[in-house]
């Protein structure tokens, strides 16, 4: 039986996807790498939980917050590499899965250039998590055949999407760090023919024990957003509604 060590050689650098939050959603690989690091850079948004699955590591966290104080990625990238032309079994912690608006290919192009070996280690994605948690499937037959995962941002400002398919009826979409970006989801949405009524489900913290879950529709989500004031990430499943809210909702239509 191989050990964690052989898995991860001295000089190496794994991008490990921490998953959405809950340790116990971390793959049996991720572990693997965790206890084989000796040092590990780490997100702001991987739980201490899961960092303390590394108790022999050098902990250096390298996190970055929305609207809030950020390390440059530059700088991020001058460290993996310092730390691995130093000899040492690097693990670079991501939250969620490092091929999800992670990055990654910043990281993994630097570590190229340097001349650095690495491994990918994928990892759940909070759409996944937080569809999951309320027993919702992402795809559907018969109501959606494509599935989008999108940003509410990028380094531009918010982020132009094709707002014609995602209007159409049954399209569903995992819509990350939108809350800031909610009323221009909602106007880019609506102006392109997207009903009014289409269900939006806002899963904050998916997987994890102050996971709270804000049941909108398109019309009502930048307000519902304001008065509930969530905190920590959050992904926006645009086209799910929670089971009980469309259980209420077909009661409705049975009346009608």
């Amino acid at each position: 039986m191989t050990s964690p060590q052989d898995r991860l050689p001295q000089g190496h650098v794994a991008f490990v996807g921490a998953g959405p939050g809950d340790p116990e959603l971390l793959t049996i690989r991720a572990l693997r790498m965790l206890q084989a690091a000796e040092v590990v850079l780490h997100d702001a948004l991987v739980p201490a939980e899961i960092v303390a699955l590394a108790p022999q590591a050098q902990l250096v966290p390298v996190g970055k917050i929305g609207f809030g104080p950020s390390m440059k990625q530059d700088d991020i990238n001058a460290l993996i590499v310092a730390h691995a032309q130093a000899g040492a079994r690097v693990v670079r912690l991501k939250a969620g899965d490092p091929g999800v608006f992670g990055r990654l290919d910043e990281e993994t192009d630097a570590m190229d250039a340097a001349g650095i070996t690495f491994t990918v280690c994928p990892g759940l994605t909070a759409a996944t998590a937080a569809a999951a948690g309320m027993g919702l499937s992402l795809t559907r037959r018969g109501r959606n055949s494509d599935l989008r995962l999108l940003t509410g941002h990028d380094v531009k400002g918010f982020a132009e999407q094709d707002w014609r398919a995602l209007a159409r009826p049954g399209a569903v979409a995992g819509i990350y760090m939108g809350k800031k970006a909610s009323r221009f989801l909602q106007g880019r949405l609506m102006m392109h023919g997207a009903s009014p009524d289409t269900p939006v489900t806002v899963v904050a913290n998916a997987s994890r024990p102050d996971e709270r879950r804000l049941a909108a529709t398109l019309a009502t989500l930048p307000s519902e957003l304001d008065a509930a004031d969530l905190n920590g990430p959050a992904v926006l499943l645009l086209g799910l509604a929670p089971r009980d809210a469309l259980a209420v909702r077909a009661l409705t239509q049975e009346a009608l």
